[in-house]
């Protein structure tokens, strides 16, 4: 048969996608019509149900490891775009301003570029120890965000011994890059896997006993209670209570994370790009993902540990009672006598919102039509219905309110670590060595020693 008399070889790439997913849809809904139709839905379904109350903690493991999956491209993507902008503002320069709105894309196409490219693999090289290094270094940085509280509630594992979890799989990220030093045949990514060793090994002592006393004063592993335990005003944050603990945790935290000045692992006027010279493609791109995620990770840790978590900077409903704004209830609402009429606001309200923003436009911009005024319209209003909802419920659930503070304190340290790199210099090895052990270990020790005491003498006292 030929090509041209072949209906599927005259499909372009498109349809050839398109149609199996229809068919299958269609096949789909058609056996599970036919299933329900004989009876044998209802006993499906209650089996399904009871197998899932029968296996519930292995399901929302599975949940948590997938939205932590799906979140950490986007964040990498944002985190991208700050330090395009922050460093351009910086230099005086626009940065980004073509793909999206203001530039908003850029860090996106440039993703997808990376990971569009040929993934080539050097002769020579171990291949599967090359293959599997990539993975060992983003695995390691997306497992940890497992026990990170984003908000009351909302964190993918609780576990009492969750600090230590952090540091055991977060640790495991520096086999990667040995992996990929060693498998490439190169000496500049050896000394980049030797040099990431070297810093495991000199910082992670001062990155725990940095955190030792926040530990003492919690009682606790767990960074669940951590968080709580600094509610109340802001002053009982242990950034208060341990503001050298913090200084020794953030230092140590950024030489972690490779980011300048101790970006010693893959400096590119030292080793040409270390670890990574020998990668293209998508197992670059691993590492290049890896590398901002550990980023928002360690602000993300440096924000539970010692600013709060997710409790406020100020408590907002202080704010709102004397402006005389209360957050609202659907339930009360919906048992108001307003109720009915509150029915008819998602009939009436879209359609008229629609048009009166249309005619704004077109009042605006009447070379533009009728019908682009109507589509531009269409989406300023779910973009004004969407900011609504948000704002109601940022006012209405703690778990919102929570995640927002959390956010907005994590990425504020994101964008020190950016403002930092395009600041400082890089040390040179043996500077970054010496300062570990001659200043960051002594300076840990003595914080440990000193907040024990405290807690002695606080104890003695009472």
């Amino acid at each position: 048969m030929s090509a041209l008399s072949d209906p599927w070889h005259r499909l372009n790439s498109g349809g050839k996608i398109v149609l199996p997913l229809v068919a299958l849809l269609v096949l789909g809904t058609v056996a599970l019509t036919v299933v329900w139709q004989s009876g044998l839905g209802p006993a499906l379904y209650e089996f399904g149900v009871a197998t899932a109350q029968a296996n519930i903690d292995i399901l929302r493991f599975l949940a948590a490891v997938t939205g932590i999956l799906l979140f950490t491209v986007p964040a990498a993507f944002v985190i991208i775009f700050m330090e395009l902008k922050i460093i351009a503002f910086m230099n005086l320069r626009l940065g980004p301003n073509r793909v999206g709105p203001w530039g908003t894309l850029s860090s996106t196409i440039h993703g997808l570029k990376v990971l569009a490219k040929e993934d080539f693999t050097p002769s020579g090289v171990d291949a599967p120890v090359f293959t599997l290094a990539p993975a060992v270094v983003y695995l390691a940085a997306v497992l940890t965000l497992l026990v990170i509280p984003f908000a009351p509630g909302m964190l993918g594992y609780e576990m009492e011994l969750g600090l230590l979890y952090f540091f055991a799989i977060g640790s495991l990220g520096v086999i990667g890059l040995m992996m990929a030093g060693w498998s490439s045949f190169n000496k500049y990514s050896l000394l980049g896997g030797l040099r990431a060793a070297a810093a495991i090994i000199s910082y992670e002592l001062p990155l725990i006993l940095g955190v030792m006393g926040v530990v003492l004063l919690a009682g606790t592993l767990n960074l669940g209670t951590i968080v709580e335990n600094q509610s109340g005003s802001i002053l009982d944050w242990y950034a208060f209570q341990q503001p050298l603990g913090l200084i020794i945790f953030f230092i140590a935290a950024t030489a972690e994370a490779s980011r300048t000045p101790f970006d010693f692992t893959e400096a590119d006027s030292e080793i040409v790009a270390g670890f990574a010279t020998e990668y293209s493609g998508m197992r670059f791109g691993f590492f290049f993902f890896a590398e901002y995620v550990n980023v928002f990770i360690l602000s993300a840790l440096t924000v539970t540990l010692f600013l709060g978590g997710w409790n406020g900077i100020f408590d907002i409903d202080v704010v709102l009672e004397p402006l005389g704004i209360a957050p609202l209830a659907l339930g009360d609402i919906a048992l108001s006598s307003l109720g009915p009429w509150l029915l008819a606001i998602p009939i009436l309200v879209p359609p008229i919102l629609v048009i009166g923003l249309a005619a704004l436009v077109w009042m605006f911009r009447s070379s533009w039509g009728l019908l682009k005024s109507l589509v531009v319209g269409f989406v300023l209003a779910n973009m004004l219905v969407l900011g609504a909802i948000s704002i109601w419920g940022l006012f209405s659930f703690d778990t919102l309110m929570g995640i927002t503070w959390f956010m907005v304190k994590s990425f504020a340290l994101v964008a020190l670590f950016v403002l930092m790199r395009a600041t400082f210099p890089r040390v040179r090895m043996d500077q970054l060595m010496g300062f570990a052990w001659k200043w960051m270990m002594p300076a840990a020790l003595v914080n440990l020693f000193v907040t024990a005491g405290a807690i002695i003498l606080v104890m003695e006292l009472a």
